[in-house]
């Protein structure tokens, strides 16, 4: 089968990952896949990929959040209008908002057959423009997809869209537990010291719950001066400027500029061993559709501290993980400190060592083919 798979960026976040993945795997079942993704800084991914990859030119946008995005949907149609001429798909699939829109302007002048979107969360846009964007990316499509029970509830309650639902995945031969020189090195160049390191992945941003986060820290380095907090990641459309200037000022005046640690986008190369440089995952997230980074975590042997709350326990107990409520700093410091007491440590990645084995990126390829294949079947049975 051909099949193109469509993501808003070449930088490792949640749903472009996912599309990466989800290639590999389609690839390894024997499938034609090719990876189409905005590629804002001419540098492509930052991993080799085994199967086709197209990375898309961007032009220059005004910063502006709803004419960034008008340009973005014009750079994948500009693109695709003259690439779809000499290369064939029987597949389209968005991973997002913005390639979903594109895709539903091709479809419009007949330039695809139909396309599948997977809708990984539903945010609450202030802007119309935005929101207008998102609902067509949901209705839009010939078949939406998800990744949790909840996010497909709330399409079936708030669209009447029946999605079905497809797994997320973690690659075992990556992720894991067992220590790599690389590790030590990690540790020298970002300056990783501390007595506990706390991690969490993801940016600074609104929806990941920093602010929160970083009041939690505080509480915790009262306690243990010498506990550092890594915050990784933060590649995204949105550059979230007001709450990262709360962010700097929050941290100047509780005097943890020097405790915690902003890697910023940590490379393919070295995320596998930035886990294991830290003794708890923390990730108090406001909203998330799945939570790849703590499957991750969970796979590099790292207790894990979640928010109390959808997807989360969908697929982790009270004895896997420790819930919080992310919206009390209070109760997310003191899962901090308990997630460093040996025993409670040993306990929790004891019992959440079978869940990365749940979850893996061939089983979630051929739930793929299988969706697929009865798109394909109804659209030809729908022509005949």
């Amino acid at each position: 089968m051909q099949i193109a798979l469509f993501t808003y960026s070449t930088k490792p976040r949640g749903s472009v990952i996912h599309s990466i993945e989800l290639a590999t795997a389609l690839h390894k079942e024997g499938h034609s896949v090719c990876v189409y993704a905005l590629d804002k800084d001419g540098l492509g991914f930052d991993r080799p990929l085994p199967c086709a990859h197209q990375p898309i030119p961007v032009e220059t946008a005004s910063p502006e959040i709803d004419q960034l995005i008008r340009q973005r949907i014009d750079d994948f149609v500009t693109f695709l209008d003259g690439h779809l001429q000499k290369y064939y798909h029987a597949i389209f699939h968005a991973q997002d908002c913005i390639s979903a829109n594109a895709l539903a302007i091709l479809r419009q002048q007949g330039r695809i057959p139909h396309f599948v979107r997977t809708v990984h969360h539903i945010e609450d846009y202030r802007s119309i423009y935005l929101q207008q964007c998102q609902e067509q990316s949901i209705y839009q499509p010939d078949l939406c997809l998800c990744v949790s029970s909840y996010w497909q509830q709330q399409l079936a309650h708030r669209y009447r869209i029946h999605a079905p639902r497809v797994i997320n995945g973690v690659d075992l031969e990556r992720f894991s537990s067992k220590a790599s020189p690389q590790d030590s090195f990690l540790k020298q160049r970002l300056q990783i010291s501390g007595t506990p390191v706390f991690l969490t992945v993801g940016g600074i941003e609104p929806r990941k719950n920093t602010l929160q986060l970083v009041k939690a820290f505080a509480a915790v380095r009262n306690l243990m001066p010498q506990a550092q907090l890594i915050i990784a990641g933060g590649a995204t459309l949105f550059d979230y400027q007001e709450y990262r200037e709360q962010f700097f000022q929050m941290t100047k005046a509780l005097d943890l500029e020097q405790a915690i640690i902003l890697p910023g986008v940590i490379s393919d190369q070295d995320l596998p061993s930035l886990y294991r440089c830290a003794d708890t995952f923390v990730f108090p997230s406001l909203k998330e559709g799945w939570g790849l980074v703590v499957l991750e975590a969970l796979a590099s042997g790292l207790p894990t501290i979640v928010s109390d709350q959808a997807p989360f326990t969908e697929f982790l107990t009270s004895e896997q993980t420790l819930f919080v409520a992310p919206e009390d700093f209070n109760a997310i410091a003191q899962a901090m400190l308990k997630s460093i007491q040996p025993q409670i440590t040993q306990s929790l990645i004891y019992n959440s060592r079978s869940v990365p084995q749940l979850y893996s990126w061939k089983a979630s390829a051929i739930m793929h083919l299988n969706h697929y294949q009865a798109l394909l079947h109804a659209t030809n049975s729908f022509s005949d």
